[in-house]
């Protein structure tokens, strides 16, 4: 074999390996992804009601989904898209944030908040305000406050504008005649998922200023069983909603090196909360085994990697 001939198959070699190794390894990665979603379907059999469920892999962007189309009532995770309007508008009108409004009898209602036992519905706070009280506390007069002087028209038209056109907002909150009449606010695991991933991106119609700050209310603290499984120093952006036979969560995972989405729908059921919980604990042993690994499944500290992957080649 002349020189030529041995360069050559030492090339092919090298070429051929290169590609078996790739072959091996997406094998292993598939596993794990197979694992994953027969989990999903297992906890899915397993409940006592209908549920649904959209997880997104920011990083290398597969899917996972159980039902994801079928509508579900939304409680309180529907009240992601009024934020969002709400901070569209005020790009547009500066001191939208800042205008102070009173609670009238036209917006008081009863289940979660604090505002409903005030003294007049407390002082007259800013709309950014009372969008805190709607994400933190889910209050359902903060949010009737906010579906008053936004219009449900112009969530809906946000939410369809980002390609969720069967997210839903047809009544304010705790009004059980409009829920008789078929008024309900509503959403597909899907749609929420796809809203969820404009919001990780920031591509949103609203400056990159607006989309941090609503990822920032989103993480503020609160308790939901999206959060039992995930350590508290990964931030969570997240709305949970829960009514009687009725469980749901929008959530985006800041998990560093593999950020996710995991939406939960669910009806006619009972412990709602504890599927839901089932549900972020496999995502999460999912996601946390592909943080921080090489292409080879082996482990090693984020910094060396993202060092790494950042310098040229």
């Amino acid at each position: 074999m002349n020189q030529l001939s041995r360069l050559i198959a030492l090339l092919m070699l090298v070429l051929f390996g290169g590609v078996l190794s790739g072959w091996t390894q997406e094998t292993h990665r598939q596993q794990l992804r197979d694992k994953f979603q027969h989990d999903l379907e297992a906890i899915a059999r397993g409940y006592d009601g209908v549920t649904g469920f959209h997880i997104v892999d920011l990083t290398d962007g597969s899917r996972f989904a159980v039902s994801d189309t079928l509508i579900f009532p939304q409680a309180s995770a529907i009240k992601i898209p009024i934020l969002l309007e709400l901070f569209r508008r005020a790009d547009i009108e500066p001191a939208l944030l800042r205008k102070r409004v009173d609670v009238t009898d036209k917006v008081l209602t009863a289940g979660s908040g604090v505002l409903q036992i005030l003294t007049n519905g407390g002082s007259a706070l800013s709309l950014e305000d009372y969008a805190i009280y709607m994400i933190v506390y889910s209050d359902n007069t903060a949010t009737n406050v906010l579906i008053e002087e936004l219009g449900m028209d112009a969530v809906n038209r946000l939410s369809a504008s980002l390609g969720a056109t069967r997210t839903v907002l047809q009544r304010k909150m705790i009004r059980p005649e409009e829920s008789v009449r078929g008024n309900e606010n509503l959403s597909t695991p899907r749609d929420a998922a796809r809203i969820m991933e404009h919001i990780a991106t920031c591509d949103l119609p609203m400056s990159r200023r607006s989309c941090r700050r609503v990822r920032e209310i989103l993480e503020l603290d609160k308790d939901s069983p999206i959060r039992v499984p995930v350590p508290r120093s990964v931030p969570v952006a997240f709305k949970p909603g829960g009514i009687v036979g009725v469980a749901t969560v929008w959530a985006l995972v800041g998990l560093p090196d593999r950020p996710y989405i995991v939406t939960v729908m669910s009806n006619y059921g009972g412990d709602g909360g504890a599927m839901i919980e089932a549900v972020s604990r496999v995502a999460y042993s999912y996601f946390s085994r592909l943080s921080g690994v090489t292409r080879y499944g082996t482990r090693v500290p984020l910094e060396v990697k993202k060092r790494l992957e950042e310098r040229p080649h």
